[in-house]
């Protein structure tokens, strides 16, 4: 038997813990851990066994856990805040420090630890953002870089309602996207410079593989390729752009990409893929949302670019949150875990089929209808 535990963060008020049986494709929930409100993003500490939970809210919030031998949380251990509203995502970094940023407020903390990993230094001071003209710095994630921190943030358009002859329109506000670079300057960190992407865009999540920066656009809905540029603020050549979006949607189908995954090659699949999710915020189709599989083709060459593999429907509403299972001999990177931000659909696993060309579910849990985030043990 080989047997998975499974965290699983949500807008609630607790971290799930679920066991995935790949002897028997079964799928448990064994727990659920207490935890602020809206543990909406999680991040496993690189070299102990404990998790870092961001609470989701107006005043934000990143917290500590201890993991248990059964998978559960402990209380926590400490909680100290993001500064600012709504943190969507947080970054266990190799310092022993936690990225956490803001995604209504612009800002966030790069936040120490102290001798004992689960406590916090508090005394970092708060990140803010340029606020673009008629718009607003929406950071979406953190991604270490040697020794950079690169912040995706969806600062355009901003969505404003407004009521014109008792029909509600939408009116957009265009800002400039951009990913920013931070380094450490003494004891804080600083923006040193940025990668600009296409106006209106929305760069979401990325991923860095074979020396090249992978972009999720939110708003376009596309895949980018680019080159990594020398900091501060060397030019990156764009390489190629791809839509992500299924064939034929149904009418009044609205994408907005949400993550992306780019697993190492193993001996079990030597050749590497490129998934990333849907979210049809719109009418959905009956099959549920795509994740969309892509290969990064004719690296170095004139004709390098992304390859379009597989569209595979989840039946999931809104896929936001996946991961694939650690490569760690076990097999767990035959595995992909998924669930949706919406609907009822619970939590599904797959199997990578096909060397990866596509994904064959094996089991859905339904005891809870959300998740947003998880972390394989």
């Amino acid at each position: 038997m080989v047997a998975f535990k499974i965290l699983a963060g949500g807008y609630d008020v607790f971290v799930a813990t679920y066991l995935f049986n790949s002897a028997t494709s079964s799928l448990s929930l064994v727990s659920k851990s207490p935890t602020g409100p809206n543990p909406s993003w999680l991040s496993l500490h690189p070299k102990n066994p404990n998790i870092f939970a961001v609470n989701e809210a107006s005043t934000g919030a990143l917290q500590s856990f201890q993991i248990t031998s059964s998978g559960a949380l402990s209380q926590a251990v400490d909680t100290v805040s993001s500064g600012g509203d709504s943190p969507a995502y947080a970054a266990a970094l190799s310092t022993g420090a936690v990225a956490v940023f803001n995604y209504n407020s612009g800002t966030g903390r790069i936040v120490s630890t102290t001798s004992n990993p689960l406590k916090f230094d508090n005394s970092a001071g708060v990140i803010s953002f340029p606020q673009p003209q008629g718009g607003a710095s929406h950071p979406h994630m953190a991604l270490e870089y040697g020794s950079e921190i690169l912040i995706p943030d969806l600062v355009g358009p901003d969505l404003f309602a407004e009521s014109f002859d008792s029909k509600l329109t939408f009116v957009i506000i265009q800002g400039s996207d951009t990913i920013w670079r931070l380094a450490q300057a003494g004891s804080a960190y600083k923006v040193q410079g940025s990668i600009p992407q296409p106006r209106g865009s929305g760069p979401r999540h990325i991923a860095i593989a074979n020396n090249r920066l992978f972009t999720l656009h939110e708003l376009a809905s596309t895949l980018s390729v680019q080159t990594l540029p020398a900091a501060p603020n060397a030019t990156a050549t764009l390489i190629a752009t791809a839509s992500i979006k299924p064939p034929n949607p149904p009418a009044g189908a609205q994408f907005a990409a949400a993550e992306i995954l780019i697993p190492p090659t193993t001996a079990a699949f030597p050749t590497q893929y490129i998934y990333v999710s849907n979210r049809n915020t719109g009418v959905q189709d009956p099959r549920g949302d795509a994740i969309a599989i892509f290969q990064h083709v004719n690296v170095g060459t004139s004709s390098e670019g992304l390859k379009l593999v597989n569209h595979v429907y989840t039946g999931i509403n809104q896929p936001r949150g996946m991961a694939f299972g650690p490569a760690d001999g076990r097999g767990g990177e035959e595995f992909l875990v998924v669930a949706g931000v919406a609907g009822n659909a619970g939590t599904k696993v797959f199997k990578r089929t096909e060397g990866g060309k596509n994904l064959q579910l094996v089991v859905t849990n339904l005891d809870i209808p959300t998740r947003t985030a998880f972390v394989w043990l």
